[in-house]
């Protein structure tokens, strides 16, 4: 496909997309296909109102937009070229939006499992000595702040980070930093809710060792049923929360 072809497509996609939203989608469409790489410049001001059917108001409109995500880079009299995209400004759109859905700490933990059971897979095979030393050196820490539910958050999810930067996958590396401020509230949130529970601390101990030995044996398989079943149990522990504040709801009206 030649570019005016690839241009065709990628307009056909946005026709039916309103105002400034067509210019995302445009800029989205043809970074995704691979035709806008960083440093391309973009067509002029003239040829991107005709092909997407706008006018320049909200043509810049759009563009001020994915300069603010650092997808494009406006320069007064050179035009727009495509940019490298901060990750960071990426996350916390990503974050802003997502952190307004109702079920958001449990939407989150599907996230996780799904990233996180392929990363441990990948870790198996993939983890160097420094990768499995820095999983074991958070692994510690972990141990180190059970009954400090902010530290113990903490290092809890710097545990599960270490686990997929050692899958040395960069897509799911950076799918997982991008919710990383989602990730820590759940994990801190989870922490408040054990700590008076001596015997479910010490479990959550366990099965993150489980989940560490797996890694160092090298087996996927056995380390995505661990992971797994630690997910389980963070599934559990998010239910019980529910009940608890269900059941102080109830005892409040009661008391009323």
């Amino acid at each position: 496909m030649d570019r005016s072809d690839d241009d065709t497509a990628a307009t056909a996609r946005v026709s039916d997309v309103s105002g400034a939203a067509k210019v995302i989608a445009y800029v989205r469409d043809k970074l995704i296909s691979g035709a806008f790489k960083p440093g391309d410049r973009l067509p002029g001001e003239r040829d991107l109102c005709a092909q997407l059917g706008i006018s320049r108001p909200l043509l810049r409109e759009g563009l001020r937009a994915l300069s603010v995500l650092g997808l494009v880079e406006v320069q007064q009299g050179r035009g727009t070229t495509v940019g490298r995209a901060d990750i960071g400004a990426l996350g916390d759109a990503l974050v802003f939006c997502l952190a307004q859905e109702p079920n958001v700490v449990e939407d989150v933990l599907q996230v996780r499992t799904a990233i996180e059971c392929q990363a441990i897979r990948l870790a198996c095979t993939s983890a160097s000595d420094a990768d499995l030393a820095e999983i074991n050196d958070k692994l510690e820490t972990l141990v180190g702040s059970l009954q400090d539910p902010e530290r113990g958050g903490i290092a809890d999810h710097a545990f599960h980070l270490a686990i997929v930067k050692a899958s040395r996958s960069p897509s799911l590396i950076t799918m997982y930093r991008a919710i990383e401020p989602l990730l820590m509230r759940s994990h801190v949130q989870r922490r408040r809710l054990v700590i008076p529970d001596q015997d479910v601390t010490l479990h959550l101990v366990d099965s993150h060792r489980e989940v560490f030995v797996a890694i160092v044996n090298g087996d996927p398989d056995e380390a995505e049923r661990k992971m797994r079943e630690h997910f389980q149990i963070s599934a559990r522990l998010h239910r019980a929360r529910f009940l608890k504040m269900a059941r102080g709801d109830t005892e409040r009206a009661g008391a009323r």
